[in-house]
Parts: structure tokens; C-alpha cells; sequence
């Protein structure tokens, strides 16, 4: 009887310890899952629905180093990105422009001549780029705004706005339209103020409907810039394409962000 009672004493007591066992991991998962909603919640529903539709925000999140190549007639243009300090470096046919989060340079090729803006031009590609994950950073403000119907398809629209201060041009307005079933972005409507004191009431129209999936982010791989009257996109004006896509959670090498010798600070 005594040996029947210690046996059936030790079954219980190892029955417990192996449901406490099982129930650990499960209040793990539960915690996370937890996590990443209150993360998600940091955004309105309608600019969240979009950052899913392409992969989640979180996962953009966690990337640090960004790189893709714009196909261009006269030459091909390589962008490296570092996605936390938003150093990078462009490499072109006739020049090297860098920003390694404080000095901003430009070294020009032997023979040739650079002539653009590398204040203007710091970062332009790459908002465009990492659309709609850039819309993400902090000091942005979202706003139900007017649906776009383009062609007969109604597409809803958010306005992001930025804080005083956030960027170069603060006040630069984007507004971002959507699938409205499929969350996924289909528009972007911008306006450019650099160099102005007032905001502009003109938006220019860029539509994104060519994308691929790189690390599980659904990021272009070509987009249109459009002609447009009356704040509205009329036709296709041109196509920029983009390839060799890299993602990365690794930090890149902050060397290759540093101003070289005989390259010229752009003040």
C-alpha cells in the first residue's frame, strides 16, 4: 500500500512539473505578440494597415543597412544607406556625394563635373525609395485626406505633415494613397518647399505599382512620375527603376560615409 501511495505521489508531482514546463514558452509568445502590438499602436490604423500590407514596420525596423542601384541613361547610380544614423553614400558616373551624419561632401571624378545640388539631392532618392517605411520616423503627423480617383478606382489618402524642425524641409507635405483592400501603396502626392519659408500648394504625383519582396519587405522596383494639372496626376511622364536591392539587420561599414581627400564640404 505504501509503495502503491509513494508511486502515485511521484506521477502527480511529475505530471506538474511537466504542464508548468509546457506553460512557459507560451506566456513567452504571449508577451511578445503583446510587444509588437504596442509598437503597432504608436500609428494611426490607416497608415499601419499600409506599413503591413508591405512587410510591417517592425521589420523595417530592425534593418540597419539599406543599398539598391537607379538605373540612369547616362550611367547607373549605386545608394548605400545606413537606416539608423541615415548616413549614405552615392556613388555615380561622375561624382561621390556622402553624408556621414554630420558633414556632407562631394568628390567629382577625374574630367568630370558635378552640377547638381548635394544639399537638395542628401537622401531625396532614398525617401522616395523606402516609401512607405520612411513615413514611420518620428515627428510626423497623419490626417484623413480626400481619396484620389485615378482611372476610375478610388484610392484613400492620408497627409503626413512634419514638425517644425524635422528635416531640411519641414515643410514638405506627402500624401500617401492606398488599396483600400489590400492596404498596399498605390500613390505618393508630394510638394517641394526646400529652400522656401513658405510651404508650396502644388503636389507632385509619383505612382508605385511595380514592387518586390527583399528580406520580407515589399519594397519597388520601379516607380512612375506622373504629369499633373490641378493637383491631380494626369499622364506618365517617366519611369525610374531600381535593382540590386540589399536589406540588412548589420550595421554597414561607417568608413565609406567619411569624407575622402580631395573631395569638397558642402557647407
Amino acid at each position: 500500500m505504501k509503495k502503491t501511495m509513494y508511486f502515485l505521489l511521484l506521477a502527480v508531482f511529475l505530471m506538474a512539473c511537466n504542464n508548468e514546463t509546457k506553460r512557459e514558452p507560451s506566456i513567452k509568445k504571449e508577451e511578445a505578440v503583446q510587444t509588437e502590438k504596442v509598437e503597432a499602436s504608436v500609428y494611426p490604423e490607416a497608415i499601419t494597415k499600409v506599413f503591413n500590407a508591405h512587410g510591417g514596420i517592425n521589420n523595417w525596423k530592425r534593418m540597419q543597412t539599406l543599398v539598391f542601384t537607379i538605373a540612369k541613361p547616362n550611367g547607373n547610380e549605386k545608394v548605400t544607406k545606413h537606416l539608423k544614423t541615415r548616413a549614405e553614400l552615392i556613388e555615380a558616373t561622375n561624382y561621390v556625394q556622402g553624408f556621414n551624419g554630420d558633414t556632407l561632401w562631394v568628390k567629382e571624378k577625374e574630367g568630370k563635373e558635378y552640377r547638381g545640388n548635394p544639399k537638395f539631392y542628401k537622401g531625396l532618392m532614398f525617401y522616395f525609395y523606402g516609401m512607405p517605411f520612411v513615413l514611420g520616423d518620428e515627428g510626423i503627423s497623419y490626417t484623413t485626406t480626400e481619396p484620389l480617383v485615378f482611372e476610375g478606382t478610388t484610392y484613400p489618402g492620408i497627409l503626413i505633415s512634419y514638425e517644425t524642425g524635422v528635416g531640411e524641409s519641414s515643410n514638405d507635405q506627402y500624401k500617401i494613397f492606398y488599396d483600400a483592400e489590400t492596404g498596399q501603396m498605390e500613390w505618393l502626392a508630394y510638394t517641394v518647399t526646400f529652400g522656401k519659408t513658405e510651404a508650396n500648394p502644388d503636389f507632385h504625383f509619383i505612382r508605385y505599382n511595380n514592387w518586390q519582396t527583399v528580406s520580407g519587405l515589399v519594397l519597388p522596383k520601379s516607380i512612375d512620375w506622373y504629369n499633373y494639372k490641378d493637383n491631380l496626376p494626369t499622364e506618365k511622364r517617366n519611369t525610374v527603376e531600381f535593382t540590386n536591392v540589399m536589406l540588412s539587420e548589420n550595421a554597414p561599414e561607417e568608413m565609406q560615409f567619411s569624407m575622402p581627400e580631395g573631395a569638397k564640404h558642402i557647407e
